[in-house]
């Protein structure tokens, strides 16, 4: 997707790298020089993520056999728009393993790896999911929010991981299998949302938590050519900004979910429109918020997403 000018979080092009490394090593020195640390993580497989919340996945499968670089981890960096480095390109060149979002989202990772001599093994999240465009519409790429698809991708991650140590693989795929499992309260909240409250209004601010919005049988309200010019980077009409405005003023929906990575004044003239009407605002992000992981981070969404439809 092109970069967006409209959007608030400017990128710095020399961004640092974070290390999601397993579990830490002792540093004590060898006879060569080397450390056990040194040692540890050699022998663990390097693994690159486009981004921490696939960073955490792995993790969570690989523990202490893998040594995991996520190139994105701040919320300030957004991955539609981010341009990596060499730094960057040094670290994919020596990945065993490779996750992607795909789906236009972080396609800076092709552009690496097609100019690479990697023979890493790409999980592309978006082929997995299986989630195509709808008939004259366009794909919703933020998949990690479906966690149907998650289910898919842990078992991607835990195979990849077999394939590169195979003494390793049957724990991997024990590993897939627990963090799979913990998954399921997550659907049975957005069952119980959807029983409760199935067939209400909500308005968004761009698609990315329409997967979790859906499957909690809530119906976005929102314009799509709001949404749509929000997520390009493009203006928003005056027509379609008073539609958009009107579903709060009008109490059409009985929550917003706004993507707070990313914002900019017509984005926050809805945030603000709904605050003034008494509808709640729940916040999401494209990427883990500072301290927690993947299970705990979607734990929240979804709760906050039944408490915002409960007031």
């Amino acid at each position: 997707m092109p970069p967006s000018p409209s959007r608030s979080l400017a990128l710095m092009a020399g961004a640092s790298l974070a290390l999601l490394a397993g579990c830490g090593s002792s540093s004590d020195s060898g006879s060569d020089g080397s450390t056990a640390s040194d040692s540890a993580s050699s022998s663990r497989i390097p693994v690159v993520a486009s981004t921490n919340v696939y960073g955490d996945i792995v993790e969570r499968i690989g523990g202490d056999h893998v040594d995991v670089t996520s190139i994105i981890s701040d919320p300030d960096q957004d991955p539609h728009s981010y341009e990596a480095d060499t730094r960057n390109q040094l670290t994919l060149s020596k990945a065993k393993v490779v996750v992607e979002n795909g789906g236009g989202y972080d396609d800076f990772v092709d552009r690496m790896l097609k100019s690479s001599d990697s023979t890493a093994q790409v999980i592309n999240a978006v082929e997995v999911s299986g989630r195509t465009a709808p008939k004259g519409g366009e794909l919703n790429e933020h998949v990690w929010y479906d966690f149907p698809t998650v289910a898919k991708i842990a078992d991607s991650i835990a195979t990849a991981l077999g394939k590169a140590d195979a003494t390793d693989a049957a724990a991997f795929t024990r590993n897939a299998e627990t963090f799979k499992a913990k998954l399921t309260p997550l659907e049975s909240k957005e069952a119980q949302i959807k029983k409760e409250h199935g067939g209400e209004g909500i308005g968004i601010t761009e698609p990315v938590p329409l997967y979790m919005t859906e499957a909690s049988g809530l119906v976005d309200k929102t314009p799509a050519e709001f949404s749509a010019a929000v997520e390009e980077g493009s203006d928003v009409s005056p027509k379609t900004l008073r539609e958009t405005l009107a579903l709060y003023s009008d109490k059409q929906v009985k929550a917003l979910v706004y993507n707070a990575q990313t914002s900019g004044p017509q984005t926050e003239k809805v945030e603000n429109a709904a605050k003034a009407a008494g509808i709640a605002v729940v916040p999401v992000t494209e990427t883990l918020p500072k301290g927690q992981d993947y299970l705990g981070w979607m734990t929240s969404n979804v709760d906050a997403l039944a408490s915002a439809l409960a007031k």
